[in-house]
């Protein structure tokens, strides 16, 4: 069954102050570095929040933990399931490892080894799916109603985006002077979530979300005025390529970000590969985004001072990305 309830409006920062007190002592409260290297490429201030560096390889151990503890033991008798492309399954199966309950993940078919084995390694049991968002929701929500399993979403629900906004809580408090946020954009939840946060706190502050050109489901929501299902999403950044925007991150990208640019993967893969020779950290692509959004000129940041989110660095060995999204990074 369904544990998909939205509430309503707009995530609070009460709320991702709770999920904050809530993730002490389960996540990793991750630096924000000075990128000189990049700073001096762009003009700018430029810190990294480094999610890369975070348990179980992403940010999103911050939204499936804060989900899944409020979960009762009831409700979780029969254990949790999820769908995700991979990130977020590794989250899944950590928060449920923690909580000592079953995970059941549904990933795509082409899910990058790397990723299929840290949730296995984690405990997961790992069903695939096709290779889209919506063919892996079918099937858990199938599995889920067959077995009695709650349902954590990917990013559609406010305590997956209470959950990441910690992210942004982290960047305000430590950076009181940030002058804009970027944050990579798949589903939403991060970058509302971040949202949230920053625009409670610094409401001068601009928050820019980043998605890859082949699959830009925020963008065309915002141009269409709601959520749109796209016919076809191709990147290298597999993280970032739901087929269409959440209703939640919709209106959070809607009402509280300055806007959200697109990169192609050409800029990523270059993004990346500065990221781990000039600032030595792996990245993988869906991670790059924003620092790709700032190093081809997508975002105006005035000279000011810019906080990026890595948002995980959940990379393969190029023996194992040779034929697959996560190929070696190459610095042309």
């Amino acid at each position: 069954m369904s544990d998909v309830v939205q509430g309503q409006g707009l995530v609070g920062l009460t709320e991702i102050e709770s999920a904050a007190h809530r993730l002490a002592g389960i996540i990793v409260p991750t630096p924000l570095i000075p990128a000189d290297a990049i700073s001096e490429m762009v003009g700018a201030q430029v810190r990294l929040k480094c999610e890369n560096l975070q348990r179980a390889g992403s940010f999103k151990i911050r939204g499936a933990y804060n989900f899944v503890a409020q979960l009762s033991d009831d409700r979780v008798a029969n254990g949790i399931i999820t769908y995700s492309s991979g990130n977020h399954a590794q989250a899944v199966a950590l928060a449920g490892k923690l909580r000592g309950v079953r995970v059941v993940v549904v990933m795509p078919t082409d899910a990058p080894k790397v990723k299929r084995d840290g949730a296995q390694r984690l405990g997961a049991e790992l069903v695939f799916e096709g290779t889209t968002s919506v063919e892996r929701k079918g099937r858990a929500e199938l599995i889920a109603e067959q077995e009695g399993l709650v349902i954590v979403p990917p990013f559609d629900h406010r305590h997956i985006i209470a959950g990441q906004g910690t992210v942004g809580l982290e960047i305000a408090r430590e950076w009181h002077d940030v002058d804009l946020v970027l944050a990579p954009i798949g589903g939403g939840g991060l970058a509302s979530g971040v949202a949230a946060a920053v625009k409670r706190m610094f409401p001068s502050a601009k928050v820019i979300g980043v998605e890859p050109e082949g699959a830009a489901s925020m963008r065309r929501a915002l141009d269409h005025g709601s959520p749109v299902l796209l016919s076809d999403v191709d990147t290298i950044a597999d993280g970032l390529k739901p087929v269409i925007a959440g209703e939640l991150t919709f209106e959070h990208a809607r009402d509280l970000m300055d806007d959200v640019v697109t990169v192609d993967d050409a800029s990523i893969r270059k993004a990346a590969g500065i990221l781990v020779h000039r600032h030595k950290l792996v990245s993988e692509f869906s991670g790059a985004a924003t620092t790709a959004a700032l190093l081809s000129g997508k975002v105006d940041h005035g000279g000011g001072r810019v906080a990026a989110v890595i948002s995980g660095g959940n990379l393969g060995t190029p023996a194992e990305c040779a034929d697959c999204p996560a190929a070696p990074f190459r610095v042309t």
